[in-house]
């Protein structure tokens, strides 16, 4: 169960004495298996959602619950702990260029700390998960960009994580391969993790037909079930 209780997020604008309101009393419940579009505009507040839920940023009031516990109070020493139950899939991959698929999957459980055992166990099941096992060898200049973002999904699940965020994971695909990754989420999904997709591409979300809360301006202005994206 993930849970926002009156969350609000303010940065110091720069060059200006006004603050700058990211996120306004957001109130929030994601139930376990969950699927969720997040939409809004560039600026909604969508990332900054996100990045509450890692552990990147910190709320200016509220709190920010995971599991049971609560993010606002996880050090920095155990933060690792809490990005293991969360994979991130982001816009524009951040794979290793010098690294195979294969490397860059298992760069993930290196720097965790895995063993080799667990790593040669591990890696070559979640690229047959994502359809890749036959380009485990390949660097990410011989993958599309459809297989680049199959292989990020790779390295978020490798850790078997709860809930997977997928922030913007299409914005640089052409629509076949936007589809094939939609899918693939959509698999994840229907295995028992839960998605919260970040994106405002309106066919996306109202394809799908899966809840839909959308930001404005940092407030939460709507939440469905089968919803639509409508601003």
């Amino acid at each position: 169960m993930i849970y926002f209780e009156n969350v609000s997020k303010i940065y110091n604008c720069n060059g200006s004495s006004d603050p700058c309101v990211a996120l306004d009393s957001i109130n929030l419940r994601i139930r376990p298996q969950e699927f969720i579009s997040l939409a809004g505009p560039s600026g909604a507040g969508k990332s900054t959602l996100l990045k509450l839920l890692i552990g990147e940023e910190k709320p200016t009031e509220g709190k920010v619950m995971l599991d049971n516990q609560n993010l606002n109070l996880v050090s920095l020493k155990h933060l690792p702990e809490i990005r293991r139950k969360i994979g991130m899939v982001f816009q524009d991959f951040r794979l290793l260029a010098n690294r195979t698929a294969y490397e860059n999957v298992a760069f993930a459980m290196e720097a965790a700390g895995d063993s080799n055992k667990e790593i040669g166990q591990d890696v070559p099941q979640v690229l047959d998960v994502v359809g890749l096992a036959d380009k485990r060898d390949y660097f990410p200049h011989q993958l599309s960009g459809g297989e680049k973002q199959r292989v990020a999904i790779a390295r978020a699940l490798v850790h078997r994580p709860s809930v997977i965020l997928a922030d913007e994971p299409t914005g640089n695909l052409d629509l076949l391969n936007t589809w094939d990754i939609i899918k693939l989420l959509l698999k994840i999904n229907e295995l028992g993790t839960t998605i919260i997709l970040a994106t405002h591409d309106r066919d996306i979300i109202n394809n799908l037909s899966r809840r839909v809360i959308t930001l404005d301006k940092g407030k939460l202005i709507r939440d469905e079930q089968k919803g639509r994206y409508i601003l």
